[in-house]
């Protein structure tokens, strides 16, 4: 007998939507750290991906300079971020989460890691071994689509291609920390939707659309 071939599109829809709704739903618990989204997401970049200069943060969140000056001078005001020399450029600068900064991102971590384990301990046995025997899976998949954003050979690409690509390392460990804070909520989407149980979303009960 064949074995038929999945449904990439009709999977990857599905991956889209609960993704979105998971987000959504852990949107109320990343509220509890007082900080708006934009300078969240930047400061797990610093927290988990280390110092880097102003332009490699703009670009790892994918916003321009002038943005990311404000984000990062709102980070300065609280606190929770600084600017230090640049160990190499001394015409550059570097910015660097406080201990401050980095305290409160490890407490926002624990609290989306809580508010997820919480979550699947309410799944079905058999949704919760899904998950498990599937994390690696979906962050290879996180990992293929960077690169394919980015223009990158993902997985499984000739070594002289993935050689080339060494020069670029820093970015792609800018981008990995950055996703590394959002990949956790694609843990739960396939196994809560073969479960029939659809994420709840903290925006009221209108389903985002696909």
């Amino acid at each position: 007998m064949t074995e038929s071939k999945p449904d990439l599109r009709a999977a990857a829809s599905t991956l889209n939507s609960g993704a979105i709704h998971l987000l959504r739903s852990l949107g109320a618990v990343d509220r509890q750290a007082s900080l708006t989204p934009a300078r969240l997401s930047a400061l797990s970049v610093l927290v988990f991906g280390g110092p880097c200069t102003l332009g490699a943060l703009a670009a790892a969140e994918g916003v321009a300079g002038p943005t990311m000056t404000r984000i990062v001078d709102g980070l300065i005001a609280e606190g929770l971020a600084e600017r230090r020399p640049h160990p190499v450029d001394g015409r550059a600068v570097s910015v660097a989460a406080t201990a401050s900064g980095e305290a409160l991102m490890r407490a926002a971590q624990r609290r989306r890691i809580d508010a997820l384990a919480t979550a699947m301990a309410g799944l079905p046995a058999a949704a919760q071994r899904e998950i498990a025997s599937s994390a690696s899976l979906l962050d290879q998949l996180a990992s293929a689509v960077r690169a394919q954003s980015a223009g990158r050979p993902a997985a499984g690409a000739s070594a002289s291609s993935r050689g080339s690509g060494r020069d670029s390392s820093r970015q792609v460990r800018l981008e990995a920390s950055r996703a590394r804070w959002a990949e956790a909520a694609d843990l739960l989407t396939a196994a809560s939707r073969r479960a029939g149980a659809e994420p709840p979303t903290s925006y009221g009960s209108g389903r985002a659309s696909r």
